[in-house]
C-alpha cells in the first residue's frame, strides 16, 4: 500500500511539532532555574489579636508550659504553687476579690508580673493590689537607658508610668527614689511580684513595608535586648510550672472591619438602595400637605333634611318614602306580591324572605312619630327587604 502525499504531509508536521516541543523543554530546563523566595506575610489568626503570641511560641519552643488567654478566669484555670502569671492588661481591670486571690496565690510561691496603669488613662483611681504591696504611682514617664553586651544602646519605658516604694525593700530594682522606678521585684511570702512601668517590649513588635515593598518586623520581643529582659523577668519560676499569659484581645470593631474589608459587598448594595430610593422619590422639597377629603354635598343635604323632618315630628314622611321605595322595587321584581293587599300580601312577602307574616305586617304599618323604637325598627326592616329584592 502506498502512502499518499497528504499522509506524508501530516506525518512530517507531527514530527516537526514533537521536535519543537522537545527543543522548547530542553531550552526551558537549561535556561530557567527554580529559586525560592521567602516573603514575610502579615500576621493572621491568633497572631493578629494576641499581642503576646510571639512570647507564647518562644516559651513553648523552649519546653515551657504556657496558657495564654484573654481573661483571668481563675475558676477554669487554677494557678499552681510554682506558676507564673503575666498580666498584660491594666491592673485596674481586676476586681477586689481577684486581687486578694492573686496575693494569696503569690504568698504560696507564685510569681505575679504586673504593669502600672497607663499614664494617659482618664481613670486615676488607685489600685488596691499595688497599695497592699507598698507601691504608689507617680506621674513621671521618662525614658531610661538600657545597655546589653554586644547590642546597641537604646532606651526603654518611654511611655510607661513610674512608681515609688515605701516601707518595702525590693530584691531587684531599676530606677531611683527621686525619679521613680521602672522595674522592681518584691518578695511576698514564698513568691514574688514583678512590677514594670510598661510591657511593650514583650509584644509581637511592629510591621512595616521597606523600600523594596517587603514586609519587615521590628521592636517588641524581636529585639535581642528585649529577649534578655524578658528572660530575666520570668526567671523566678521559669521551667518549674505553667506561665499564664493574660492579654486583652486587640481586635478591631465589627463596624470598622465591615467598612474597610468588605466594601466590595456593601458598596454595590448601597448604590442599589440609593437607586431604588431615587426611583421611588417623586420630587425634592418639603412634604406637601394632605389634600382635603372630597365632600359629598348632596348626601349631606339629604341627611340633614331627614334629621330636620325627624326633629320636627315629620318622621312619618320619612317612613312613607322608604315604604314607597320598597313597593316600587317590589313591583319590578315581584309583581304578584305587589298586586296583593292585606294578609295575603304579608304572607307572600314573608314566605319570599323567610320572615313571619306578623313581622311583615308590622313593618308595612305606618308608625307614630312618638314611637321612636318602632319607627327605627320598621324603617330598617323595609330597607333590608328592599336591598334583598
Amino acid at each position: 500500500m502506498k502512502l499518499g502525499a497528504r499522509t506524508w504531509l501530516f506525518t512530517g508536521l507531527a514530527v516537526l511539532v514533537v521536535l519543537l516541543i522537545g527543543i522548547g523543554v530542553i531550552w526551558f530546563r537549561h535556561t530557567f532555574k527554580q529559586v525560592e523566595h521567602v516573603l514575610p506575610m502579615p500576621p493572621k489568626g491568633e497572631a493578629s489579636y494576641n499581642p503576646l503570641y510571639l512570647l507564647k511560641q518562644t516559651l513553648q519552643a523552649d519546653g515551657v508550659r504556657v496558657d495564654a488567654r484573654q481573661r483571668l478566669a481563675l475558676e477554669g484555670h487554677p494557678l499552681g504553687p510554682h506558676d507564673s502569671l503575666l498580666l498584660f492588661n491594666d491592673p485596674r481591670t481586676l476586681a477586689y476579690d481577684q486581687q486578694q486571690d492573686l496575693l494569696d496565690w503569690v504568698d504560696g510561691g507564685g510569681h505575679l508580673i504586673l504593669r502600672t496603669p497607663d499614664p494617659d488613662a482618664v481613670d486615676e483611681s488607685a489600685v488596691d493590689l499595688l497599695e497592699d504591696l507598698g507601691i504608689t504611682l507617680s506621674d513621671e514617664s521618662d525614658c531610661i537607658d538600657m545597655l546589653v553586651a554586644g547590642q546597641d544602646p537604646h532606651q526603654e519605658f518611654c511611655n510607661g508610668r513610674r512608681f515609688s516604694l515605701y516601707d518595702v525593700e525590693p530584691e531587684l530594682s531599676w530606677g531611683d527614689l527621686k525619679a521613680g522606678y521602672v522595674y522592681a521585684r518584691l518578695a511576698y511570702g514564698d513568691g514574688h511580684v514583678d512590677l514594670l512601668a510598661d510591657m511593650d517590649f514583650l509584644d509581637n513588635g511592629r510591621y512595616k513595608l521597606d523600600q523594596q515593598n517587603q514586609l519587615e518586623s521590628s521592636g517588641g520581643l524581636r529585639d535581642v535586648p528585649h529577649q534578655a529582659l524578658a528572660r530575666q523577668i520570668l526567671a523566678p519560676n521559669y521551667g518549674r510550672g505553667t506561665i499564664h499569659l493574660i492579654y486583652a484581645a486587640e481586635m478591631p470593631s465589627l463596624l470598622r472591619t465591615l467598612i474597610t474589608g468588605y466594601w466590595m459587598a456593601w458598596l454595590p448594595l448601597l448604590l442599589a438602595l440609593l437607586g431604588w430610593l431615587w426611583s421611588r422619590m417623586r420630587r425634592f422639597g418639603p412634604l406637601l400637605p394632605e389634600p382635603e377629603l372630597a365632600r359629598r354635598s348632596l348626601l349631606e343635604h339629604v341627611r340633614a333634611s331627614g334629621d330636620h323632618l325627624y326633629r320636627h315630628g315629620r318622621g312619618v314622611l320619612l317612613y312613607l318614602a322608604v315604604r314607597q321605595a320598597f313597593f316600587a322595587r317590589l313591583r319590578r321584581r315581584d309583581p304578584v306580591a305587589a298586586a296583593l293587599a292585606g294578609d295575603a300580601q304579608a304572607e307572600l312577602i314573608a314566605q319570599r324572605f323567610g320572615l313571619t307574616p306578623a313581622a311583615v305586617r308590622t313593618a308595612l304599618q305606618t308608625p307614630s312619630s312618638h314611637e321612636r323604637a318602632q319607627f327605627r325598627e320598621r324603617i330598617s326592616t323595609l330597607i333590608e327587604l328592599r336591598n334583598r329584592l
